[in-house]
């Protein structure tokens, strides 16, 4: 778009010092450079497709400090006040899948806390509270190596990210691991609340009753975009070499925005005793907000016309919804507690309630939007793009009476008439006593969630079902080229442009999902006696939900769209974070070694303190594996989505399993097929397991007793002291274009660390 290039205020393309030849039609010398300074020099074997890799181990540098402060003060004999102040500092350099990038990510957060009760009667009561949080955190992508200058996207900021063979969104997986450069200066976040609850207590008779309301403003400010701040993606390596990218999306003005929202609340509840054994509340909540809006009128929203179609300009304002549907949100409550023998050995509770989600963090909707932060959409090469002046104004928006002079641009959208996320719970639990120091619990957990945040791209093509015997011509956006001939009967994407074609992808929030839970758990508790307590805990769940994945930089295990946003029932399926089986476990025992204790029970003097006070603990996890799903790579649907959520096909001719559990091809590739260009592959989401994980972390701690008020602890503290490797997710793209992809089910990173071994010394006074 040269008209967009012009207002934009580029300067000439870099020259390249670097560029060699190598045998690859349409190389573009120029962008050597950035592969060898981009990604790391291969120090492995090489894959069976031909592919060198690379093996690192990035140190990962975390720092943290903290500080508390409290004061207590009993004013009368009814009055008491408290206060507690709260910071922590610190910050996680958290190393990035390719090792030439990192993430540093400080943050400083503070919470001031104050607290008066006061005693009217012994049967009244009341508490006021007032508080006071504030964060403040940077993110941003940063090169752990030296990187030249000059292949900045943005001069005088980190060099840009380059995808190749994936999405520029968060949850898009390429072939190629990431180039993760954030392309413009350090996201800044500043989040602060300011809270005021009371709450009356009364008790009469058979009844305790409580009421109180709730108040909370909100104050988030940001200078940042939603997402980096200038990615260029490539459908294959070879594209990527002779710079023939898919687009090139760049956020060329940053401006500070700030958005304020007021919550409120305020609840009656009451507790009646009807028997010595049977226990019944219930109670009713009401909940609202003031809605979502921007302090000085600079929220830019899009929204869509009657018939679906997204708006070229958004509309801007104070508040960023049209409609504000949570002004009431009434949500009763009940429980029920019940001995059945009213001896003491059992118990059992029942429970259901309705509970909501106050949204107040839409920030990152609006982050890309135009005029203020606008994310625009190049189709250009990059060497002829970059680079780019920071701070240029963009131009208009495209439109059927604007032609020239303007830009396609990929906005933020959220739903402008948005509803509360809800969700309907319940529980039922039952409790036997088995000996005077051991419990063991079985419950059922079920819930019911709807109006849950979906990301899609509100800009896409409206796939069709194939009603000509003869069959149908598909290919959505794809190159005409591409376009193949349907079957009667498949769903496929008819060819043509987006529905709005001066808008490109939207980065869309709608609140349209569901999710349904069902959980079995087992607990057995043991209270400490004879030296020895513990907790065991199985729960089998599962979770089914539409889309889960949404601004996942870090688990890359299924797209962050839906497939098809006018069917979303054909993304149903288990929830990303979806446990199927899981066990905790912790144990305590005090060794009986010492004075008064079984062995050694007459020792005095060293001997007493060299064999008396030594404490052994423990923590094991096992879990079954996390879901991911396979994709395809591309957006072979042609529906428009650069997200690329679209999945492969199952292979009927196929036999064997698919999971093959091995790291370096954690699934077959051979087990897909490529589906015809224009329609949707039937492999379904998150249908394939993960690795599992087991982990167990243990201790040995030894107390010496100095004085009767000064002790000092020797503790020695071992993390995955199996040293077994929980390896992390697998690499989800089956195809790099239309060959599979060698990187296909991959796995590169370890859910846990290796065995962490740490020794301390504690005085406690």
């Amino acid at each position: 778009m040269p008209d967009a290039n012009a207002r934009l205020g580029l300067l000439p393309p870099a020259g390249d010092p670097f560029g060699t030849p190598v045998p690859v039609a349409g190389l573009k010398q120029g962008m050597l450079p950035y592969a060898r300074s981009f990604w790391p020099a291969p120090n492995g074997s090489v894959l069976g497709g031909g592919l060198a890799t690379s093996f690192a181990n990035p140190i990962q540098k975390v720092r943290e400090d903290f500080g508390l402060t409290r004061l207590d003060y009993n004013i009368s004999s009814k009055d008491s006040f408290s206060a507690n102040y709260l910071i922590q500092d610190g910050e996680n350099d958290v190393p990035s899948p390719n090792p030439n990038f990192f993430r540093p990510l400080p943050l400083r957060t503070q919470l001031l806390s104050l607290q008066e009760t006061h005693v009217f009667s012994p049967a009244l009561l009341n508490t006021a509270s007032a508080g006071f949080g504030r964060g403040h955190i940077r993110l941003g992508a940063f090169p752990a190596v030296p990187i030249p200058t000059e292949l900045a996207f943005i001069p005088g900021s980190p060099p840009g990210s380059i995808v190749i063979g994936g999405s520029a969104t968060g949850a898009g997986q390429g072939t190629i691991t990431t180039a993760d450069g954030a392309g413009g200066p350090p996201g800044v976040f500043v989040r602060n609340f300011f809270t005021w609850a009371d709450d009356v207590h009364y008790i009469r008779g058979k009844h305790s009753l409580s009421a109180g309301a709730w108040a909370q403003r909100v104050q988030s400010n940001r200078f940042s975009s939603s997402l980096a701040r200038a990615t260029v993606t490539y459908p294959t390596l070879q594209a990527f070499l002779t710079d023939s990218p898919t687009q090139f999306s760049v956020i060329p003005l940053l401006s500070g925005l700030g958005f304020r929202t007021l919550e409120g609340a305020w609840y009656i509840q009451d507790e009646i005793k009807l028997k010595p054994n049977l226990t019944l509340r219930f109670g009713l909540r009401d909940e609202m907000t003031n809605g979502y809006n921007e302090v000085t009128g600079r929220c830019a929203n899009f929204v869509t016309d009657r018939n679906g179609v997204i708006q070229s300009d958004p509309i801007i304002g104070h508040s960023c919804l049209v409609e504000n549907n949570a002004k009431a949100l009434w949500q009763p409550r009940v429980g029920l507690a019940w001995d059945p023998t009213g001896t003491g050995t059992w118990a059992v509770r029942a429970g259901a309630g309705i509970y909501n989600t106050l949204q107040d963090n839409l920030d990152q909707a609006f982050g890309g939007n135009p005029p203020f932060n606008a994310r625009l959409t190049l189709f250009t090469p990059l060497l002829s793009t970059i680079p780019l002046r920071d701070g240029t104004p963009p131009p208009p928006s495209c439109s059927p009476t604007r032609s020239t002079n303007c830009a396609t641009f990929q906005p933020g959208q959220l739903d402008p008439t948005l509803h509360t996320p809800t969700i309907q719970e319940w529980s039922f639990t039952v409790e036997r006593e088995i000996t005077k120091d051991m419990v063991l619990q079985v419950g059922y957990v079920g819930s019911q969630s709807y109006h849950l945040e979906v990301g899609l791209d509100a800009n896409t093509i409206r796939p069709q079902v194939c009603s000509d015997p003869l069959g149908c011509l598909s290919g959505g956006t794809l190159p005409s080229t591409q376009r193949e001939t349907v079957p009667q009967g498949t769903l496929y994407s008819p060819p043509g442009g987006r529905p709005n074609p001066f808008v490109n992808r939207t980065f869309a929030r709608d609140f349209l999902g569901t999710s349904s839970y069902h959980s079995l758990h087992v607990t057995l508790v043991k209270r400490l006696s004879h030296g020895l307590a513990f907790k065991a805990n199985y729960t089998h769940a599962k979770v089914l939900d539409l889309n889960s994945q949404l601004d996942t930089d870090f688990n890359l295990s299924a797209p962050s769209d839906v497939a098809n946003p006018y069917n979303l029932a054909l993304s149903k399926g288990p929830a990303a974070f979806n446990l199927a089986h899981q066990f905790n476990g912790n144990f305590s025992y005090e060794f009986p070694f010492g004075s008064g204790k079984a062995i050694g029970g007459s020792a005095s003097g060293l001997v007493d303190r060299l064999i008396s006070g030594w404490q052994w603990n423990g923590i094991l996890t096992a879990q079954s594996g996390l879901p991911f799903t396979p994709t395809v790579g591309s957006n072979r649907s042609g529906s428009g989505d650069t997200a690329n959520p679209d999945v492969p096909n199952r292979n009927p001719a196929f036999s064997g399993p698919v999971i093959t559990g091995d790291p370096n091809r954690w699934f077959n590739p051979q087990a897909f097929l490529l589906p015809m260009a224009g329609t949707y592959g039937n492999a379904g989401r998150n249908q394939f397991l993960g690795p599992n994980l087991i982990d167990l972390d243990t201790s040995l701690f030894k107390r010496i007793r100095i004085t009767e008020t000064l002790n000092l602890q020797f503790r020695a503290e071992a993390f995955n002291i199996l040293n077994r490797a929980n390896f992390g997710q697998p690499s989800i793209g089956v195809y790099a274009g239309t060959n599979i992809s060698p990187s296909a089910g991959v796995i590169t990173s370890t859910a846990t660390t290796s065995r962490q071994l740490q020794f301390a010394l504690k005085l406690s006074f």
